[in-house]
């Protein structure tokens, strides 16, 4: 897939992971928080898809850097200067809840991966905004 086919996706993926999470928040304490918190994370788990599948071809093809799993793509643009270290370790943690997002049955883990996109979206953004401008 192109990467600029991968960055419009990412774009759009993110766009909705913000809408989701905003009206999960807006759900809280009421009857169908549930069903907007679990859209959130399905949200959340495609965003994160999304953003190591372009982190990979923007490697390969403007770096010439071939990573095959999304940590080690996201090491290869810690590597080659595009996040601080801080930003990787946060981006390995995303990685990491989108990983257990499998079990969301149990209320405590999908607790703890919502309350986690937070803290997620601004650096998604972030890396979208890194590989838009790298690519002009």
């Amino acid at each position: 897939m192109a990467l600029k086919k991968l960055l419009e996706d990412f774009e759009r993926a993110l766009k909705r992971l913000k809408e989701a999470y905003e009206l999960a928040n807006l759900m809280k304490n009421r009857e169908l928080y549930e069903f907007f918190r679990d859209s959130a994370i399905q949200r959340f788990e495609f965003t994160t898809e999304i953003m190591w599948k372009s982190l990979k071809e923007f490697l390969r093809e403007k770096e010439g850097i071939v990573c095959k799993s999304p940590k080690s793509c996201i090491k290869e643009f810690f590597s080659v200067g595009y996040l601080k270290e801080e930003e990787t370790f946060r981006l390995l943690k995303a990685i990491d809840d989108r990983n257990r997002t499998s079990h969301t049955y149990h209320e405590e883990v999908a607790e703890e991966i919502f309350s986690s996109i937070g803290e997620h979206l601004p650096l998604f953004e972030k890396v979208l905004k890194t590989l838009k401008g790298a690519i002009k």
